[in-house]
């Protein structure tokens, strides 16, 4: 945990330096495979030292989160699997040291793709859900990559685009609320509309 504090500390270093936008892209390009902090840390204290220019880094966010998206998803069609329902080396090492990854957790994903397809990759990538999960197992089982790429894009640009649009029109007071509660907020959001999708699967 530490180690994470100290990554975390990292990211959020960049806000004040004159590269802190394309750190932002590379954190965000990196979160959608492999790096353990979320891009909202950064995302956050560049909006409110440029609010003019919210949407502006929602977007870059949103774009080269896609970006990253299709990278864990090559991962996991190419190389996470050493043989049928084997893992490779590379897979294990994900499992030993990236946070989010259990052999548990990826193996009861199948499951969730099964039944819900587009929902569940919405719902990695709209809340706090580690999205690389998502990322390289929708490779790993082959789900379609233009509903991967279609329902990734939607998730992640509607959560960076709605801090920025927040940020941009309250300012820094709405900061501690983002803190507090965006993220429970996000899910019962998606629970809702979880909820509604099941609804008509059921009605219809």
């Amino acid at each position: 945990m530490n180690f994470i504090r100290k990554l975390y500390d990292w990211v959020l270093s960049w806000a004040e330096k004159p590269a802190g936008v394309r750190a932002l892209c590379g954190i965000s390009l990196a979160e959608a495979s492999f790096f353990p902090i979320p891009p909202d840390v950064l995302l956050i204290p560049l909006c409110l030292s440029k609010r003019n220019k919210a949407l502006y880094f929602a977007i870059l966010c949103s774009i080269f989160s896609i970006l990253g998206a299709a990278i864990g998803y090559a991962i996991g069609s190419w190389i996470w699997w050493a043989a049928p329902n084997e893992f490779s080396s590379f897979a294990n090492f994900f499992f030993q040291y990236i946070p989010g990854f259990t052999t548990d957790a990826f193996s009861n994903i199948k499951s969730l793709y099964d039944q819900y397809n587009f929902m569940i990759i919405f719902t990695a990538g709209f809340t706090p859900i580690p999205f690389k999960l998502f990322t390289i197992s929708a490779g790993a089982f082959n789900i379609q990559f233009a509903m991967f790429i279609i329902a990734g894009l939607v998730s992640r640009s509607a959560r960076f685009i709605l801090v920025a649009l927040l940020i941009k029109r309250y300012g820094k007071p709405i900061n501690g609320f983002i803190d507090r509660y965006f993220n429970l907020l996000a899910i019962l959001f998606t629970v809702l509309l979880f909820g509604g999708f099941l609804l008509i699967k059921v009605v219809l």
